[in-house]
């Protein structure tokens, strides 16, 4: 494990937006942010495909690592709770609570030791 410090979602978007901030342009438009999103899930797609799957990477393609496009979409997503002014740990509450609710009984559960 590396000596990375943990981030808060707050932290998350706060880092973000110092970023962000020191740029007369500011964020990107919702939509450009979501091309940018589309962008980022397709180079994920692409990493998850050399690692796991049947195509390998060439010799002059760049090394990224997985771990790497999963910081670049969290980047991205926090530049849309940003500029949206949401929340990402609301969002993600919203999500969790949904999916715990409505699929808690749509998997085969571990047996408790």
């Amino acid at each position: 494990m590396k000596d990375n410090p943990v981030y808060t979602t707050k932290e998350i978007e706060k880092a973000v937006d110092d970023y962000i901030s020191q740029f007369k342009e500011g964020y990107f438009s919702p939509l450009a942010l979501m091309a940018r999103l589309s962008e980022e899930t397709g180079e994920l797609a692409r990493e998850i495909n050399h690692y796991y799957g049947e195509k390998p990477k060439k010799a002059t393609e760049e090394v990224k690592t997985v771990e790497e496009e999963i910081g670049d979409i969290l980047f991205v997503l926090a530049c849309i709770t940003n500029s949206l002014d949401l929340n990402l740990s609301d969002a993600f509450h919203t999500s969790i609570t949904k999916i715990t609710t409505r699929d808690k009984d749509r998997w085969t559960k571990k047996e408790e030791n």
